[in-house]
């Protein structure tokens, strides 16, 4: 009698629900702390911001919550930093695992964008609605304009993380440089102010960050008054596009030297 074994897509979407169980209990832990701490960690950053410049001015550049302000700033930041992050070292995170022949290095990088991207857009849904609602704020939300902007910030992270993994995994000294490169970008993402007034030059220069196109396109979404004439989700999902098909192309190529070294 012939055994029958399950298709190669079967396989691969058991593997995939299996590593994304194994990074929600190593990430997260078993119980329900440290989901929590994935949406204390910004609202104590927001927090922070809200008090801090709610001293000093009379009320923020949209709206008349800094807290909502600078929420519809950081949690698109956070949710494409940690996509990258969690993307790029998919395969070092998972090593032990690709061992095996029926885990491939592609089903380790959808787990982890996959829980990545849902938890975060879950921190964002309730941080978001919780302000909301504790704030009593009157608005009128744009879903598919907030929609897009998670997308864009999933996507961009996506391609820059599949750069990133192929980087991480064959230079180590790479992670480190990552994080430096990365420190700036809270100042130049458009989190703490607007970026469409400022002065042509300064505002074209920062308009080459991705990530200013996210925020703005978010804010359109919570905030009804503020039009985000600047935004182009072409020039975002060019700039997940590429790192994306290069990150791919190299770690296709060389992804069995990763696995040896």
């Amino acid at each position: 009698m012939s055994q029958t074994y399950p298709s190669p897509r079967f396989s691969s979407f058991r593997a995939i629900f299996a590593l994304i169980l194994r990074e929600m209990t190593t990430t997260y832990g078993r119980s329900p702390g440290g989901y929590i701490w994935a949406v204390v960690e910004p609202v104590a950053g927001i927090a922070v911001f809200a008090v801090v410049f709610g001293y000093i001015f009379d009320s923020p550049p949209l709206g008349s919550s800094f807290a909502l302000f600078f929420a519809t700033g950081l949690l698109p930041l956070m949710l494409y930093q940690n996509v990258a992050g969690k993307v790029g070292m998919a395969i070092k995170f998972s090593m032990p695992l690709l061992a095996y022949p029926r885990v491939k290095y592609t089903d380790t990088i959808i787990a982890r964008w996959l829980l990545t991207v849902l938890t975060y857009i879950l921190v964002t849904v309730i941080i978001v609605a919780g302000l909301i609602a504790f704030e009593d704020i009157d608005v009128s939300l744009d879903f598919i304009a907030i929609g897009m902007a998670l997308l864009m910030a999933g996507l961009l992270g996506l391609g820059v993380g599949l750069f990133n993994s192929f980087m991480m995994s064959m230079f180590p000294i790479y992670q480190t440089v990552w994080a430096v490169v990365n420190r700036p970008m809270f100042i130049v993402s458009g989190v703490l102010y607007l970026i469409d007034p400022l002065p042509v030059f300064y505002r074209d220069l920062l308009l080459l960050n991705p990530i200013c196109h996210v925020v703005m396109k978010m804010r359109e979404g919570v905030f009804v008054v503020y039009d985000a004439v600047y935004v182009s989700t072409t020039y975002v999902f060019f700039f997940a596009g590429a790192p994306a098909v290069i990150g791919l192309i190299l770690l296709h190529r060389y992804h069995n030297d990763i696995l040896e070294n």
